[in-house]
């Protein structure tokens, strides 16, 4: 089923068919990356900005969870991903640890809606489709569903395999949502390149954490389809995404100065 067949079966929450198209060519830092997504929904609640779609290669960071911050073993894996060149932050949607870096694409989705909660989980599904045919349109053997011993595990993660060893999958993109009154922010992390970072950091993380998890689940699009590389997965997705909506692109400079200037 196509991304249009898609599109006119789940809504997915959207009141627009027309998005704003922002890349983000350099990180703002590891935390102001972060906030940035969830001033984007504000400003969205408050009917300041229209559905927009925000690419950018973060920092290298390790977003934990609400309930990793509980657990003991918390401080101890917060510093070690800073020993490995990683920064610590504690994300708002729920899940648990999950890296990224320069060789990752993050994509914010965020868009205003009556009734955001309604289609909450719809989206999921809707979204984690959207991206697993876009992977797939680049030749990379993707499907949606959680795989044994992931990390960060979701119902509706995209995870890849190669075609000479169908039964070793490895995570491919994690997805997360955060939903308020009059909004949705439906953030996604595409690994593309250099996985074995990722795949060390969260080693000593979920040690020290005392999670479980297998590290051969965590890899990278390139560990698949070598010579693929985060550009090419950028247009690939704009490209998947143009069958959900009409693309207007913009300056990331101009969505900046809108989320900083304060209202009247």
């Amino acid at each position: 089923m196509t991304i249009r067949e898609l599109s006119n079966m789940q809504q997915a929450g959207a009141d627009s068919r027309t998005l704003t198209l922002v890349r983000q060519e350099q990180s703002l830092g590891a935390v102001r990356d972060l906030d940035f997504g969830i001033e984007l929904l504000g400003k969205a609640r408050a009917g300041d900005i229209g559905p927009t779609l925000r690419l950018y290669r973060p920092a290298p960071t390790v977003a934990f969870g609400q309930r990793d911050t509980r657990l003991p073993g918390f401080g101890t894996a917060a510093q070690a991903c800073r020993d490995l060149g990683f920064e610590p932050l504690i994300r708002k949607a729920g899940g648990r640890a999950a890296a990224y870096h320069e060789g990752t694409l993050i994509i914010d989705h965020v868009e205003p809606h009556s009734d955001a909660i309604a289609g909450a989980k719809g989206r999921f599904a809707f979204f984690g489709e959207m991206l697993a045919g876009a992977l797939q349109s680049v030749g990379v053997h993707a499907a949606v569903g959680e795989i044994p011993g992931e990390y960060c595990p979701g119902e509706y993660s995209v995870h890849g395999f190669a075609p000479v060893a169908p039964a070793h999958r490895i995570k491919l993109v994690g997805t997360a949502q955060r939903v308020v009154s009059g909004a949705w922010l439906f953030s996604s992390v595409v690994v593309v390149e250099n996985s074995a970072p990722i795949r060390e950091v969260l080693t000593a993380s979920y040690a020290a954490l005392g999670l479980d998890w297998d590290p051969a689940t965590a890899g990278a699009v390139d560990d698949l389809v070598p010579g693929l590389n985060v550009q090419a997965i950028e247009d690939a997705v704009v490209r998947t995404y143009a069958d959900y909506a009409t693309m207007g692109p913009a300056d990331f400079s101009s969505l900046h100065r809108s989320v900083d200037r304060p209202r009247p």
